[in-house]
């Protein structure tokens, strides 16, 4: 589980901002599955989605997500990470494939966390942000995510990161502006299996 508790360049839960943050979050706190919800609920309700606000500057490191208020799915997935691990909480990241629009192409990645639970194990959480349509909640054991898999090329990906992939590091470092994101969201081909 060591991977999933370590710091890097964008998961920075040892910056000074984040690891306060965290203290902050977990104070008063009498389970862990209370801190994992704090940080949760923190993530999606007082960080604004940079699409549905319009937010900029484009962010990606955690604590420019926190220290800006505001970050793409990716990107807050990346401040909870931080806060979680800065709390010894593993958490990963995690992606599904969607459609841009109501079905079909062009399909985007979306960005998620798994965290690991003591009394459920492997957990998926959403802390892209509730708007109408969108209810993403924290209520184990079962997942309550903020988008369904439903189109044929739509996917839950199985994976759990320890780190961004760079496809999406990638998005968020290339484009100064939100609408240039939303332009150029990161997808992936899926794997067909005969």
């Amino acid at each position: 589980m060591n991977r999933y508790l370590a710091f890097s360049s964008y998961i920075d839960g040892d910056h000074p901002a984040v690891a306060s943050q965290a203290r902050i979050l977990a104070a008063g706190c009498t389970s862990e599955e209370e801190v994992v919800q704090n940080c949760f609920e923190f993530v999606r309700d007082k960080i604004k989605h940079s699409w549905d606000f319009k937010l900029n500057p484009v962010t990606c490191r955690a604590s420019d997500v926190l220290i800006h208020g505001t970050g793409y799915c990716y990107a807050k997935s990346h401040l909870l990470a931080a806060l979680l691990r800065s709390n010894g909480i593993p958490t990963g990241l995690c992606y599904q494939r969607l459609s841009v629009g109501m079905e079909g192409p062009p399909f985007c990645l979306h960005g998620l966390n798994a965290v690991y639970l003591k009394n459920h194990g492997w957990y998926r959480i959403d802390a892209r942000g509730n708007k109408p349509g969108v209810d993403a909640r924290f209520t184990p054991p079962f997942e309550r995510l903020a988008f369904p898999v439903l189109a044929e090329q739509e996917r839950n990906l199985p994976e759990i990161w320890e780190e961004p992939l760079p496809l999406v590091i990638n998005a968020l470092l290339a484009y100064s502006s939100v609408q240039e994101v939303a332009e150029n969201l990161p997808d992936i081909e899926l794997i067909s299996v005969q």
